[in-house]
């Protein structure tokens, strides 16, 4: 079991970097299948009881490779870690197979919830370099996290989103109705349309005042 996991684990790395020459490279020199190996073990551990022995092989996979798994956390085989650096994966966290995280992903709670806290990926979920899920709900097949989002709410399959907090702005490639007109409590619009209505009223003024401009520097 374990090295049929290893070996989808492995063959998902070089399915999805470009960079990967050959699969005992990966095994030698990825950090990501190193970390999803360590995790494989804990969370046997953990499921075994032993659970100060599975949270102390976490943290010494956290040493080796920079990428910080709850032994609780439940990943599929063939999930690909790129780089790692900085990813954490929360306790309650669910990561389906055919998923890519980049580095500085968190999947984490936002600090108000008990039970299941922490999101649940689908399968082929990609979630770029420093986005942000946090809450217990889940990401649909197929969708994608931009990079240094915050995605604060549930997300519908092969939808695409940006954004703080995160927007969905395409479904299956199509752009959607909230690309056009984004949440009303989204603060950075507030902040775009307040400075839209400045740059009329600004203009405005000058077409105003070109009117009464006699040609001679003067403004009557």
């Amino acid at each position: 079991m374990f090295f049929a996991r290893l070996r989808k684990d492995i063959a998902a790395a070089k399915r999805n970097d470009p960079a990967a020459r050959n699969k005992f490279e990966i095994w030698l020199t990825y950090s990501g299948v190193h970390a999803l190996s360590w995790h494989r073990w804990a969370n046997r551990l953990y499921r075994m009881h032993l659970k100060l022995l599975a949270r102390m092989t976490s943290q010494f996979a956290k040493f080796l490779t920079g990428i910080e798994i709850h032994p609780a956390a439940k990943i599929a085989s063939g999930v690909f870690i790129d780089h790692g650096a900085g990813v954490v994966i929360g306790e309650t966290a669910e990561v389906g197979e055919g998923s890519v995280i980049y580095q500085g992903v968190t999947l984490g709670g936002t600090g108000k919830e008990k039970g299941k806290r922490h999101p649940t990926l689908g399968r082929n979920v990609t979630v770029s370099c420093g986005a942000k899920v946090l809450g217990g709900f889940k990401v649909g097949d197929g969708a994608r996290i931009g990079a240094g989002a915050v995605v604060l709410k549930e997300v519908p399959p092969y939808a695409t989103v940006v954004g703080v907090p995160g927007r969905v702005v395409r479904v299956n490639g199509e752009k959607t109705a909230p690309d056009l007109v984004p949440e009303k409590d989204d603060p950075i619009l507030k902040e775009v349309c307040a400075l839209r209505e400045r740059m009329f009223a600004l203009e405005a003024l000058i077409s105003d005042q070109s009117k009464h401009y006699d040609g001679k520097g003067d403004v009557s």
